[in-house]
């Protein structure tokens, strides 16, 4: 015959239960989300406008190269050196936080095309970031050659080609495999996973022609982050207090 526990008085004790970490998971996962969804979508933006920075047209070779040696590299150190590698790093966390959220309800298929393309995503635009890096590193050595007009577009259109053409496509398949998710596990609301779909579509084949849509990317993940955060915070008005 088995006992329980007895307390002072002779009653009996219940042993303290832990928390689940399943129901704490639950509960920090939808706000670290959404804030790093946020932070993304603002750092991103922020970088693609900073490294799309350009002279002025009717510039001669000599006054192209002096524009970039004052104001250019400025920009492509901000954006390639500070901007995109913390917005690389919030979009990771934001795919691993999606990804505890949905649980146990993944799908195995989707969730492996869910996490490659969205380390594809992070993959191209970091290799965009380090082509732009190149010239302000190779810029500070003594043996580097000086800056041409040839070196600078070069540089610029195989930044723009990981970015514009590599790193967008990889963007419009996690969106719409992300939509895909949502819609089988009732993550987003039906209007913000049909805007993903378009917007997916778009990028998959515009992008070469109208590059800014591109924008359209980040613009997503705000209003889903922003989405998540009110869930979140409705979720903890309506449970009660402990």
């Amino acid at each position: 015959m088995s006992s329980s526990p007895v307390g002072p008085a002779g009653t009996s004790a219940a042993a303290p239960t832990a928390p689940d970490p399943r129901l704490m998971s639950e509960t920090r996962a939808p706000r670290s989300a959404g804030v790093a969804g946020i932070l993304f979508s603002v750092l991103f933006a922020g970088s693609l406008l900073m490294a799309s920075n350009r002279p002025p047209d009717g510039l001669s070779e000599a006054e192209f190269v002096a524009w970039y040696e004052t104001n250019g590299l400025f920009s492509i150190t901000i954006a390639a050196l500070y901007l995109a590698p913390f917005a690389g790093i919030a979009f990771l966390w934001f795919i691993g936080v999606i990804r505890d959220r949905i649980g146990a309800r993944e799908d195995r298929f989707l969730s492996t095309v869910f996490l490659g393309s969205g380390l594809l995503f992070v993959a191209m635009y970091w290799g965009a970031g380090a082509v732009l890096a190149s010239l302000v590193a190779g810029n500070r050595f003594d043996a580097a050659p000086e800056l041409n007009t040839r070196t600078l577009e070069v540089v610029r259109s195989l930044a723009f080609s990981f970015l514009f053409v590599l790193a967008a496509r990889a963007a419009a398949v996690f969106m719409i495999v992300t939509s895909t998710i949502a819609r089988r596990t009732a993550v987003f609301p039906r209007l913000l996973i049909l805007a993903g779909y378009a917007i997916a579509v778009v990028m998959l084949f515009s992008l070469s022609f109208l590059q800014w849509i591109v924008l359209l990317f980040p613009a997503w993940v705000l209003v889903a982050s922003v989405y998540i955060l009110a869930a979140e915070l409705r979720v903890r008005r309506a449970s009660p207090a402990v």
